[in-house]
């Protein structure tokens, strides 16, 4: 790559990093981690297709690379539980954390999802895009995408209005 294409990749990475790894976290139900990696291999391939891309649709080639990425790893890995030391605390009535609180509470909704699903509802809802957006992102039918968009969003609307009762 010639050395003035390698600054314009380099301030599209700056410019949209963060949006790009908010992207990651929710496609992969909010492991930071597993986000910042997806992010990384994304923008790797995105590097060697910059010469082409650069004056077309970079983010959208960035998004569906995450967007397929994330649901060929869960095929692959088993990314079930992790054992920690110490149990969060829980937040106290009319504490500041609430929106914190409940955008945990939907990133942990969406982690409960099958990748596909979860890929399709943060791409339709999240970064709203069409239907048909959705597909082409995928590499799918517009129907196999919208099926998965209401059995996601059915499934969602299950996790969120399970309560559970304090236990003591």
């Amino acid at each position: 790559m010639r050395q003035g294409g390698a600054g314009e990749f380099d301030a599209f990475v700056a410019a949209r990093w963060s949006a790009l790894l908010h992207l990651a976290r929710l496609l992969t139900g909010g492991d930071r981690h597993r986000a910042e990696d997806l992010v990384q291999e994304s923008l790797v391939k995105l590097w060697f297709k910059w010469p082409r891309i650069a004056h077309e649709a970079p983010e959208a080639y960035v998004r569906r690379v995450m967007a397929r990425a994330a649901a060929r790893s869960a095929l692959r890995r088993w990314w079930g539980e992790r054992p920690v030391e110490q149990l969060p605390e829980t937040p106290a009535a009319g504490d500041v954390s609430a929106t914190v609180a409940e955008r945990s509470r939907i990133e942990a909704a969406l982690a409960q999802l099958p990748a596909r699903q979860r890929a399709v509802v943060v791409l339709r809802y999240y970064q709203d895009l069409s239907e048909r957006q959705v597909a082409e992102a995928l590499g799918c039918p517009v129907g196999t995408a919208r099926s998965h968009a209401a059995r996601g969003v059915a499934r969602l609307r299950q996790l969120l209005t399970d309560v559970n009762e304090p236990v003591g």
